[in-house]
């Protein structure tokens, strides 16, 4: 059972809001929707929230001025869910200080995946109180920041280990080149293969050597990366 967890929707279309209402309980969590930026802040009042989904092109005050005022008031997770998904608007949305984005349309098991992922690294599922991932033999402490391969320490950069745990936080996603740099170095992706090509190549190659038998990260060739089932 997962403890009491309380998420937030804001979304102005109805059909949406309800839907992503659905996938939260369907997770176990409960859910609460507001349909316009200052019914949001009147909720953020009144009740502490563990996660809030977030649409930009809300009525009253806009998604980027609701997560500005999220902001102030502490580090509550917020996922932007939205069809404003150009570059610019992701980046900037991830620099002002939200901690993932979903395109619209979205996929239902996707969402799932991100929120349970979010929670998780937030430490506030029951069942990973010590935010653990885990693939195959790897096990990757997201409160200790060290990762395990067969039982034995892996020493990592802090670009492998944020690729790495991108990675296994949504191991069925494939991540283009662009995904992986936007989310691991912050910054618009301009067509520079060999910056995530080297780093991926010296992340690979040390899992190798911690378990020569197995393989961890496949290319999806024309796509990206995504961890081998």
């Amino acid at each position: 059972m997962h403890q009491t967890i309380n998420i937030l929707v804001v979304e102005d279309d109805n059909d949406i809001n309800q839907l992503l209402c659905r996938i939260i309980k369907k997770s176990g969590y409960k859910a609460k929707s507001a349909y316009s930026g200052t019914e949001a802040l009147l909720h953020l009042d009144n009740q502490s929230w563990d996660l809030i989904l977030l649409d930009l092109m809300i009525p009253g005050l806009s998604g980027e001025d609701v997560l500005h005022k999220i902001r102030l008031k502490g580090s509550i997770p917020v996922i932007i869910i939205s069809a404003k998904n150009e570059k610019e608007t992701r980046i900037g949305t991830l620099r002002k200080g939200a901690d993932d984005f979903i395109s619209k349309p979205f996929d239902v098991e996707e969402v799932s995946a991100r929120i349970d992922s979010l929670l998780r690294r937030y430490k506030y599922t029951s069942e990973q109180p010590k935010a653990m991932l885990t693939h195959k033999d790897i096990q990757l402490d997201l409160e200790a920041m060290k990762v395990t391969v067969n039982g034995s320490m892996l020493t990592l950069t802090g670009r492998e280990y944020k690729i790495l745990s991108l990675l296994m936080e949504s191991p069925q996603k494939v991540f283009s080149k662009a995904n992986v740099f936007e989310s691991v170095w912050g910054e618009p992706f301009h067509g520079d293969d060999n910056t995530v090509n080297v780093h991926m190549s010296n992340l690979r190659n040390k899992l190798a050597n911690a378990n020569p038998a197995e393989e961890y990260i496949e290319t999806i060739w024309g796509m990206g990366y995504r961890m081998k089932s």
